[in-house]
């Protein structure tokens, strides 16, 4: 790593560092970089690429609805600043 290209880096992402952030910066990227080196240079012949951490797959519930943690309307209009007894009433953002 050097200055330059660590500068260039710390103007893309809009940051200011100090000299002693820059060497830290420096320092990560390049044991990022010999870890993705390191990563590169494994044998994954014949290894399925991983989707997902465990067998279940893509579990869902089924979507009904349930009594438990559902507020009626009126329970909901409690404490809005301003409704009209169904709906809550917002300042109008766009003319």
């Amino acid at each position: 790593m050097d200055t330059s290209l660590i500068s260039k880096l710390e103007k893309l992402a809009r940051l200011r560092l100090s000299d002693h952030e820059r060497s830290q910066f420096a320092t990560d990227l390049d044991r990022i970089l010999s870890m993705i080196d390191t990563l590169q240079r494994l044998d994954t012949e014949g290894i399925e690429p991983l989707v997902y951490l465990n067998d279940a797959g893509d579990v869902q519930r089924d979507d009904r609805l349930s009594g438990l943690g559902s507020l009626n309307t009126e329970q909901a209009m409690l404490n809005a600043p301003d409704q009209d007894g169904k709906y809550f009433r917002v300042p109008k953002m766009i003319e």
